[in-house]
């Protein structure tokens, strides 16, 4: 029954995919069991997107589908005495003049379900947000999204007002969204990029010494 639940999300069948998260609780199947389906789904996701099997459209649904089924596990992980020991703090957003949120919302997603506790900050977060948040946190990482090509500016005033915070050498900053590349990251003088949110996920796990 749990390969259905993958096949489906990955397959589009969003519909089906919710009814039937919905039926696995009730059968007793452990919240955090669903929550690894979706992840393996977003994994074939991420892949086919790749190999340009799936397009913009697809993503956009397959983010929808997970925001559906999270809000139907969420309640139960609660009931559950909540998930796992989280494995460190994520301050995540969208950074200054940009609005893009879907590769944002399928990241914060992927890493909450692997045991990371993710501050989501939301989309066209100015610079001085970002630093208050970290100051106040103190997490492990910072993961700045953007799709714009005027996001790179926004990164790399981010990272320097860190910088001048004194906060830049507590913590690992990761960056993403469709036009970023290892270009961009040394320019906004990040620690990385990723292209995916797999990618994402095993950052955040390298620098936490998470088992991968």
């Amino acid at each position: 029954m749990s390969d259905e639940l993958v096949e489906a999300i990955a397959d589009m069948r969003d519909e089906e995919a919710i009814e039937l998260a919905s039926r696995l609780l009730d059968g007793g199947t452990p919240p955090l069991e669903i929550l690894e389906d979706c992840r393996k789904a977003m994994a074939i996701v991420g892949q086919r997107f790749e190999d340009e099997e799936y397009f913009i459209p697809e993503l956009i649904l397959a983010g929808e589908t997970l925001r559906s089924i999270s809000e139907v596990v969420r309640p139960r992980l609660s009931a559950d005495g909540g998930a796992a020991a989280k494995n460190g703090k994520i301050v995540l957003g969208t950074v200054a003049g940009d609005i893009h949120d879907i590769g944002k919302d399928i990241v914060s997603f992927m890493l909450d379900v692997n045991g990371f506790e993710v501050f989501d900050l939301g989309v066209d977060v100015p610079v001085e947000t970002f630093v208050a948040k970290v100051r106040e946190l103190r997490p492990e990482i910072v993961a700045l999204s953007g799709f714009l090509t005027l996001a790179f500016d926004s990164m790399k005033e981010t990272v320097e007002a860190l910088e001048k915070a004194g906060l830049r050498d507590g913590v690992k900053i990761m960056i993403g969204g469709g036009t970023v590349d290892d270009t961009v990251r040394e320019y906004a003088r990040a620690d990385a990029y990723g292209e995916t949110a797999t990618d994402a996920v095993n950052l955040a796990k390298a620098w936490t010494g998470v088992a991968a």
